[in-house]
C-alpha cells in the first residue's frame, strides 16, 4: 500500500532550493520519483528514507534503474579523490528535496576534464592506432599459417617447420624458406626445391620433414597405447564388480536326475 501510495504521489516539482517563485499549475504537477530522481544528477538533494527516518544530504552522484538504487555523495568537497558517498534503494525513499541544481556545462563551476574524480588523462591517438595496427598485424599472420583444406598432419608438420625457418602455405603445399616446396602427402619423396640445383636446402628440409614425421608417428602410437590401456582397464573394472554374471534367459540350468 506505501509503495503504491509512493509511485501515485510522486514528487511535486516544487522549486523552494532551486528557484525563487513557480506557477501553481507546475507546483501541482506530478512526475514518478525515480524519474525525478535520474533527472537530478548531479545537483544537490536531501533524501529522507522509511521506515526508519533518515536524512541524508549531498551531491545526486546516481540514479540506477536497474538496482534502483541510488548513490549521494555527501562530501562537502565534491571535487576532492575520496568521497563520502552513500547508497539508498529508491524504494525507502520516503521524499526528497532538490537544494540546487546542477551546474550547467556552460558554467565555470560545471565538471570538467580537468578537475574529474578520478582524474582523467589524454589518451595517446598514436599509440592506440599503433596497437590496433599490431593486434590486426598478429591477427592476420596467424591467419596466414592456417592451412585452407589440409589434413591436421599437415598443419602439426607446417607449425614444426615455422618454428625454425620461414615457413608459408602456397594453397596446400608448404614453403620452407622460399626454397623447397612439400606438396601433400608430405613424405620425404614430395619435396622439390624451388631453386635448380639448391641440393643443401633440399636435404636440410628432407632431414627435418623425415624427424618431425617420426615424432608424429611417436605420438599417434602413445595416444593408441592409452586409448587401448583405458579401455581395458575398464573392462577389468567391469568383471572385478560383477564376477559371477547370472545366465541370461537362454542359458541352460543344471540337469536333474542321473
Amino acid at each position: 500500500m506505501a509503495e503504491k501510495k509512493r509511485h501515485g504521489s510522486g514528487v511535486r516539482a516544487s522549486s523552494q532550493g532551486a528557484s525563487g517563485a513557480t506557477s501553481q499549475g507546475m507546483a501541482g504537477a506530478m512526475v514518478p520519483l525515480e524519474v525525478a530522481l535520474s533527472g537530478a544528477i548531479g545537483a544537490r538533494v536531501r533524501i529522507t528514507t522509511a521506515p526508519v527516518s533518515t536524512t541524508v544530504e549531498g551531491t545526486l552522484f546516481t540514479a540506477c534503474p536497474i538496482t534502483n538504487l541510488v548513490a549521494i555523495n555527501t562530501a562537502a568537497d565534491t571535487k576532492q579523490t575520496a568521497g563520502d558517498y552513500h547508497i539508498i534503494p529508491i524504494s525507502r525513499i520516503q521524499s526528497f528535496q532538490l537544494l540546487s541544481l546542477a551546474p550547467s556545462s556552460n558554467s565555470a563551476e560545471a565538471p570538467s576534464f580537468t578537475d574529474a574524480v578520478p582524474p582523467v588523462h589524454a589518451l595517446d591517438i598514436r599509440a592506440l592506432k599503433t596497437r590496433e595496427a599490431n593486434a590486426v598485424g598478429k591477427l592476420q599472420e596467424g591467419e596466414a599459417k592456417r592451412g585452407k583444406g589440409v589434413t591436421r598432419e599437415a598443419q602439426d608438420l607446417f607449425d614444426a617447420f615455422s618454428r625454425t625457418m620461414p615457413t608459408r602455405w602456397d594453397g596446400t603445399s608448404i614453403i620452407v624458406a622460399d626454397a623447397v616446396s612439400i606438396a601433400a602427402p608430405y613424405r620425404v619423396d614430395d619435396c622439390q626445391p624451388l631453386v635448380a640445383g639448391d641440393t643443401a636446402a633440399l636435404a636440410r628440409v628432407r632431414k627435418v620433414l623425415e624427424m618431425e614425421r617420426k615424432k608424429i608417428e611417436l605420438r599417434n602410437a602413445s595416444a593408441t597405447i592409452g586409448t587401448a590401456n583405458a579401455f581395458s582397464r575398464s573392462a577389468s573394472a567391469k568383471a572385478s564388480t560383477n564376477p559371477n554374471p547370472s545366465p541370461g534367459p537362454g542359458a541352460a540350468g543344471p540337469r536333474k536326475g542321473g
